[in-house]
């Protein structure tokens, strides 16, 4: 298939590694995995399937998957949800259980890469679920080609593709696919999205092939903004290990508002506790409250956020009631650490780094 062969050039995938993908027995994985087989014959590929146990028959869902790899010479495992399952919020439980078992396999069998079968319907309906949440470029510029994951590099190489086209093609070979029965459920929005979609198109000419054109161009905006951020992170930041970063209070002025926001939330995740940045609310709060004379200190996602001696400091905050800090730890620190000699540091960076070492 030349989308994939594009695919791989375009991001240099290498074939000579193993490869993962993701299987559920819907249309769409299965033709996924199967066209990936037919474009790279000699790629070690690994077909994964998870059974999350939430349906009577995702045993036998599983089983099917694999026997189609089986007969296709493709590797197969079957990872399993286990334990008690959520009462609430399960669409978006189960996809992190989902993504915790795939990514989990591929850590512990050294496979560094998962394709993942998503398609210009989901690319399109994760663009309409984020613009209903108010969502600006990053939200909107909906799932990334190549992005990670726990250490695992996450592959899409059919975000552009229609998912008729992988009905037509296992009708072509005569192999059936599994219905997803909560692909029925209205009580999902990202199901409402999905029969939104035709009667949208027929009503107004949006179709889903629009929205990723244009979730295509916010990418571009997206990753200009990425590369300006890492640029400014690595020329104006200066990191004190993995206990917090300092930079100058005029050079934060001088950034435009959209740079504050965003280099405010890659730090604060950087340092702070959480895998995802602060709510885009209250990092508003805090890059305004920033720009005010008055302004001292406050936490924000696990880090201390000051401003001393004409600079701004975000620190990692530890909740431990004991403190870390002595003048003779410090004085001890600093022989072996010349580096911060004569250096004012506030005082919770001090005892940050002295928790560090």
């Amino acid at each position: 298939m030349q989308e994939v062969e594009d695919f791989f050039s375009k991001h240099r995938i290498p074939l000579d590694s193993p490869l993962a993908i993701g299987v559920s027995g819907g249309a769409d994985s299965l033709a996924a995995v199967l066209l990936i087989r037919k474009t790279f014959p000699e790629l070690s590929l690994v077909a994964l399937t998870v059974d999350h146990k939430l349906r009577p028959t995702s045993s036998d869902e599983a089983n099917y998957v694999a026997s189609i790899m089986q007969k296709f010479g493709i590797e197969h495992h079957t990872l399993v949800w286990e334990g008690d399952k959520p009462q609430t919020g399960i669409e978006e439980k189960a996809r992190i259980a989902r993504y915790d078992l795939l990514c989990g396999w591929c850590r512990e069998h050294s496979i560094s890469a998962l394709v993942l079968a998503h398609h210009a319907f989901d690319q399109a309906e994760t663009f309409l679920m984020r613009l209903q949440r108010g969502s600006g470029v990053y939200g909107l510029s909906a799932m990334d080609e190549v992005s990670s994951r726990d250490g695992i590099m996450l592959l899409r190489p059919f975000l552009n593709v229609h998912p008729d086209f992988f009905k037509q093609y296992l009708k072509g070979k005569n192999i059936c696919w599994v219905e997803d029965e909560s692909n029925h459920c209205t009580d999902f929005l990202r199901v409402k999205m999905r029969r939104f979609l035709p009667d949208m198109e027929a009503a107004t000419g949006i179709s889903a092939a629009k929205i990723c054109v244009a979730a295509n161009n916010l990418q571009r905006t997206k990753s200009f903004l990425e590369d300006t951020i890492a640029n400014i992170i690595a020329d104006k930041i200066h990191v004190w290990g993995v206990s917090g970063c300092s930079f100058d209070y005029a050079e934060f002025l001088s950034w435009h508002e959209e740079l504050r926001f965003h280099i405010l939330g890659r730090l604060i995740r950087r340092f702070g506790a959480g895998d995802y940045a602060p709510e885009a609310d209250s990092l508003l709060d805090l890059s305004q409250n920033l720009l005010n004379n008055v302004f001292s200190a406050q936490t924000l996602g696990g880090c201390h956020i000051l401003k001393q001696d004409l600079r701004l400091w975000i620190i990692k905050e530890y909740r431990e009631e004991n403190s870390a800090y002595s003048t003779d730890m410090w004085e001890k620190f600093t022989e072996d650490n010349p580096s911060v000699r004569g250096i004012k540091l506030p005082f919770l960076l001090k005892e940050a780094l002295l928790r560090e070492k």
